[in-house]
């Protein structure tokens, strides 16, 4: 479904992605533009009547993996580029109809998917990758166990890459194929064979020369990280965001904040994998690191909340259990409440992006909206329950409507005119 190039939506509850207060009144929108906001808003084009429900900034995923096709680190990374990149384009299109009209890909995807997105050659998110994420030999990156005796150099997902002169070759590649930011493996991880999850990974002259040559562009190097003295390691190098970070302690919680470094947690795929690791084959030594991870998560948002770090929002969804992408913002609503949750997915992670003309409904952001089946500050449910009914506009265009079991096929009882 598709809108004309004016449309107007009234009587709406809005959340404009910064403010608790949500603003009664119309939005209108004209050429994928937000033109204004408010109480006395002239209609023009047509008009969506929201009936009072609530109409909030398109949702952003900051940690989102396009090629996750499996948790088998092999499958994801050798298999035929061309199988992944038609089955993420399949899990981009889906991740639209959840609502999230931004992703931000930490591993992976490339300048084709993002092409495509652009050119309507299929529906997906606003698409920013990294290209393959970076780490050493051994590290979170390389798929190899002890007792594998082939080489890996790399593959869809991540390359391994030792050395600072190699590491500025990589960084240099990155960028001139696309890359908005550089993704360093920079501690051990829950599906990696060789890496105990808290020891730091590079050396402090390796990550330098990323964080250097990224801000050089006027970008940003984010880092897989989980235990205090990785976050701290990276912190000290230059890095502006850490992934997961679920072993944070407050002291590291305030070096973040002291440094402006943001947090994008994941918690999502950990009570994923714990509820259903055997069905997509999660490995025993997995299990193990996944429960160290899981029990300590929450705790780092409410620590990193507390401290003042800036916390974006991802799920980091890999195989079959892309479809808890919304069971995210359940888990991240109960450690910082409706509105923080919302927060972190829509303005925060922007300002991440660098975009400040994404995660907010205000005169001049890109026309991204999800018009709500009622007030999620009411009803909080209404952000993750896939029965209930939500429309999602992208560049001022209605997307889809109805509930996500028959999404685009049935129509939300809301006129348009």
């Amino acid at each position: 479904m598709t809108t004309p190039k004016s449309l107007t939506i009234r009587n709406a509850l809005i959340f404009d992605g910064e403010s608790p207060e949500l603003i009664e009144g119309s939005i209108s929108i004209r050429d994928g533009r937000i033109t204004a906001v408010g109480r006395e808003v002239e209609e023009t084009g047509a008009v969506l009547d929201a009936g009072g429900r609530t109409v909030i900034p398109g949702l952003i995923d900051a940690h989102f993996h396009a090629y996750a096709l499996s948790l088998t680190s092999a499958r994801n990374e050798t298999g035929p580029l061309s199988y992944s990149a038609l089955a993420g384009a399949r899990r981009l299109a889906a991740t639209l109809l959840r609502g999230f009209t931004a992703v931000r890909d930490v591993a992976g995807g490339d300048v084709g998917l993002a092409s495509a997105i652009e050119e309507g050659l299929y529906p997906g998110p606003r698409y920013f990758f990294t290209g393959p994420a970076l780490s050493q030999t051994g590290g979170h990156g390389d798929i190899r166990a002890a007792n594998h005796g082939g080489c890996f150099h790399g593959g869809h997902m991540c390359e391994v890459v030792d050395g600072a002169e190699d590491l500025l070759r990589a960084v240099r590649h990155r960028f001139r194929t696309g890359a908005s930011a550089i993704k360093l493996m920079a501690s051990g991880g829950v599906v990696s064979p060789v890496d105990p999850i808290r020891v730091p990974q590079y050396s402090a002259a390796e990550i330098r020369v990323v964080t250097e040559e990224a801000s050089r562009r006027g970008s940003y190097a984010t880092a897989h990280a989980y235990s205090p003295e990785a976050i701290r390691h990276s912190v000290l190098n230059g890095v502006r965001c850490i992934e997961h970070g679920n072993l944070l302690d407050a002291e590291t919680a305030q070096l973040m904040a002291d440094n402006d470094v943001y947090l994008v947690p994941t918690l999502v795929t950990y009570e994923a994998m714990e509820r259903r690791g055997k069905e997509v084959g999660l490995t025993e030594v997995g299990a193990a690191k996944n429960r160290e991870v899981l029990e300590a998560g929450r705790n780092a948002v409410a620590l990193a909340r507390d401290a003042g770090v800036r916390i974006g929002f991802g799920t980091d969804l890999m195989g079959e259990l892309e479809d808890e992408q919304l069971a995210g913002l359940r888990l991240q609503s109960e450690v910082l409440g409706v509105y923080g949750a919302l927060r972190s997915a829509t303005s925060t992670n922007a300002a991440l992006l660098r975009r400040g003309d994404l995660g907010r409904i205000a005169g001049g952001s890109c026309a991204d909206l999800v018009v709500l089946d009622g007030n999620p500050f009411h009803e909080p449910s209404i952000l993750w329950d896939e029965s209930k009914t939500r429309t999602v506009i992208k560049d001022g265009q209605i997307i889809s409507t109805g509930t996500l079991r028959g999404a685009a096929g049935s129509p939300l009882n809301v006129p348009v005119a």
